[in-house]
Order: C-alpha cells, then structure tokens, then sequence
C-alpha cells in the first residue's frame, strides 16, 4: 500500500476541531511564491497549482522512468499547502484578498534530493508543455506552534483563528508570526466537489512562550 501522509502523520494533517500545541519537524515542499487574490479565475495562483501537481506526479511516477531516485516508495501525493501573509498588515485581512502574498506547497518525501527536483521541473516543463521553473525546492522548519481543523469556507476564518489566539494566551503563548513564520493552511477537501460549509482545512500558527512566562 502507498504511504499515505495524511494517515502517517495523523497528528499533523487530522487535528481536532479545537486548539492544540505541537511542535512540527522539518519538511521539504515543492514550492511557488506570488501575489494576488487566490479566486482569480486563470490567475497567478491557478497557475501556481498546476506547476505544482505537475512537479509532484512527475517525481511520483518518476520510478516508471529512467530516472531512478535513491530509497524510492511509492506514496500519495500529500494535500496542497499555502504559507499565507500580507504587507503592511498585522493578522489577515480576509475582505482584502488582492493583497495576499502566498508561498503555495506540496510536501515532499524525505527521499527526494535537490537533484531529483530539478530532473522533475525539467521534466514536467517539456512533457506538459507548462514552464515549471518557478517551482523551487523549499526545506521549513515551523517548530513551535498551534493549530486546528477549521470546517467551512475561507471567509470564516477568523472565528476559528479567534480560538486559537484565547487557547494559546490561556496556555501563556503568544503569536510568533514573523517575515519566516508565517500563517500555514493544509487543504484537505476538493473544493470542486465539497460544498464551502464542508471544506476541510488545517490552521497554523507559530507560537511561543509568552513574555510574562518566559
């Protein structure tokens, strides 16, 4: 059977629906940086995501092909992530979304080198037709921080992030996010086929001990 992330790792991509502390090891991702409202129909974050599936399933089914990776087994390809933040601004503004930087992510297996990456975006470039060399391969190590499985759609957030403020405060911790830790979302329904009320998503926030504690 494939390893499944998501099942392997249950405590980071199945968390409860109230606030929990965790300390998240180091992962690589394939990864493309942008700006822009995430809705834009055929916009710059569109288009991040089909760069990023075509890296992925490349390097997935890289062992039906020449290129073969050291320590290989097969897996799942683990759900789209996005590292999400804006200028200027201290939390998200939700009503704002032209605004959004974002850092959109694919997990990648820990047997995946430098070298095998660039063999996939080369790859993937010539056999979809679509240039991938704005694809990078990005190593985050989060550390520290909170998160929770927030049911519904995007725009109701913030009552789920209100949670997770009082929960670490109640702990004494504090928000840690910073020009590298940032806001992490974990999609884990296909928002093609789920009604908004439905969707699955994982928040992420880094924390730490509050000054009054520390």
């Amino acid at each position: 059977m494939a390893f499944d992330f998501k099942k392997e790792y249950k405590e980071f991509y199945m968390p409860k629906n109230k606030p929990e502390i965790v300390t998240v090891p180091q992962a690589n991702y394939i990864a493309v940086r942008g700006k822009g409202n995430p809705n834009e129909i055929d916009g710059a974050y569109q288009k991040a995501i089909s760069i990023l599936y075509a890296v992925a399933y490349t390097l997935k089914m890289s062992y039906k092909t020449e290129h073969k990776i050291e320590g290989f087994f097969e897996y799942v390809v683990p759900p789209l992530e996005g590292f999400w933040w804006q200028d200027n601004v201290d939390g998200i503004d939700y009503a704002d979304k032209a605004a959004f930087n974002w850092i959109s992510v694919i997990r990648l297996p820990e047997f995946i080198t430098q070298k095998d990456f660039e063999w996939a975006v080369e790859t993937a470039s010539e056999k979809k037709k679509l240039d991938c060399s704005s694809a990078e391969f990005l190593t985050v190590d989060e550390g520290l921080c909170v998160q929770i499985m927030h049911i519904g759609a995007f725009d109701d957030e913030p009552q789920t992030v209100t949670l997770m403020d009082e929960y670490i405060a109640q702990n004494g911790y504090e928000n840690d996010i910073t020009e590298s830790r940032l806001h992490h979302e974990i999609y884990l329904s296909d928002a093609r086929k789920v009604a908004p009320e439905k969707w699955k998503t994982v928040i992420r926030h880094p924390i730490k001990r509050s000054r009054q504690q520390s």
